[in-house]
């Protein structure tokens, strides 16, 4: 095997750390959970990203997920152009954030009024202000393994028992503030209502993403969702889906159109701004009509609606419009999962593959993984070498063990036979 030159990546990488914490503006670029040092990126194009020493390689980390279209579609290039020609930001209102607020609401039926925002991080938060504020409720549920950015109440992992609150996973969160989140096992009904009768009537929301995508890739088990749905009409508890992962992604209508159950609030980011910072959430008339300036609960944000943005969110959905576009990246995911099953099947390293739609990850584990203490089972130090070998070879994944991998409409044959065949050589160095 070739191993690929990187001295201008490690070059760039040494600067970055003498004006950046750890080199990079996000931890997990940093690489430290697969045992190297970052690729730097100068340019894409399609499925291929391009490094500063001018390596090529096939893309299926998307930005983290945005690309669905691939990198540069030319008519999302197009309308960033335009729409930069004639300003980047005014800090007011256009019709094009109307308009993209409008495809939304088409895609999601039970979202009847959005707010655009700059961030899946500023979308969740603000659900949960939204949340908290409407229902005069102070505390919230969420499921360990689920990240919906790094706002302080989210930080949070499992306290000892269905009463007990959870604990700051990071300093900075204060733990007085922490214990008003209560955290539950992913796919785990009864542990969710154990908890929920533990703190009855004291519960604003509880919020989830419906495809847990940052322990790699987990659907929710049968019968899950509708559960949540159903004990929180009951108990007057608001439903909170983040789908800023899953938006647009497993389906037109995300996750909820897939699995057919509607949250009260929904949170969306990534593919709705083609590329570009970008966040939304939004959900019932008389939930968000609560919001300042029609109500009482205060959001802002100086680049909320930010016209680049809007431009790029718009002429993506428009695309995914087109006739059998899911269909395609289903096929591709597909041929790409059954390869990696043949090849895995014949190897002596333990792996488990699980994807929805254009969503996937492997686990190096037997699996299944249906929550994050399962997650938690497998062989992260196989992942990286795993991981390192794949780089070599032209292929980029997500450098950590609990990230999906992301298809797009980009991706070619010739670009998923490679990636078989790397997939077979990289098993040998596990």
């Amino acid at each position: 095997m070739i191993i690929m030159n990187h001295k201008k990546s490690e070059d760039l990488f040494a600067k970055a750390k003498t004006i950046i914490p750890g080199g990079v503006n996000s931890p997990v670029r940093a690489f430290k959970a697969v045992g190297c040092n970052p690729v730097f990126i100068e340019k894409a194009a399609g499925s291929k990203i391009y490094d500063a020493d001018g390596n090529e390689y096939i893309d299926y980390v998307g930005s983290w997920g945005p690309m669905i279209l691939g990198h540069c579609h030319p008519k999302v290039v197009e309308a960033i152009q335009t729409t930069a020609a004639n300003g980047a930001s005014f800090g007011a209102p256009t019709a094009m954030g109307t308009e993209l607020a409008q495809l939304v609401n088409q895609a999601y039926p039970n979202i009847e009024k959005v707010r655009m925002v700059s961030s899946g991080t500023e979308a969740t938060m603000s659900a949960i202000r939204l949340a908290r504020g409407f229902t005069g409720r102070d505390k919230i549920l969420k499921f360990d393994g689920c990240y919906h950015g790094h706002a302080d109440s989210l930080l949070v992992k499992a306290g000892s028992g269905a009463a007990t609150f959870g604990v700051p996973t990071s300093p900075g969160v204060p733990a007085d503030f922490a214990k008003y989140t209560l955290t539950a096992i992913y796919n785990d009904l009864e542990d969710v209502k154990s908890i929920i009768a533990a703190n009855k009537g004291e519960v604003a929301c509880i919020i989830l993403e419906a495809i847990a995508g940052n322990m790699g890739c987990v659907p929710p088990v049968a019968g899950f969702l509708q559960g949540l749905r159903d004990l929180c009409t009951k108990e007057g508890i608001l439903l909170i889906i983040d789908e800023v992962m899953t938006g647009f992604r497993v389906a037109y209508g995300g996750a909820q159109e897939r699995y057919g159950v509607r949250g009260d609030l929904v949170c969306l980011g990534k593919i709705i701004g083609g590329g570009l910072p970008v966040g939304a959430f939004g959900g019932k008339s008389e939930i968000m009509e609560s919001l300042s300036p029609e109500g009482g609960i205060y959001q802002a944000g100086t680049l909320s609606g930010n016209p680049l943005a809007m431009s790029a969110g718009i002429a993506t959905l428009k695309l995914l419009q087109e006739e059998g576009f899911y269909q395609q990246i289903e096929e591709k995911s597909a041929y790409l999962e059954k390869g990696l099953q043949q090849v895995t099947s014949s190897s002596s390293v333990a792996t488990c593959w699980q994807r929805v739609g254009g969503m996937f990850c492997t686990f190096f584990q037997n699996g299944p993984v249906n929550n994050f203490d399962d997650a938690l089972k497998s062989d992260t130090e196989a992942f990286g070498r795993y991981f390192r070998s794949m780089l070599d070879q032209g292929i980029n994944l997500a450098p950590a063990q609990f990230e999906a991998g992301f298809m797009s409409i980009a991706h070619s044959q010739e670009d998923l036979d490679k990636t078989i065949a790397a997939v077979e050589k990289a098993l040998t160095a596990v």
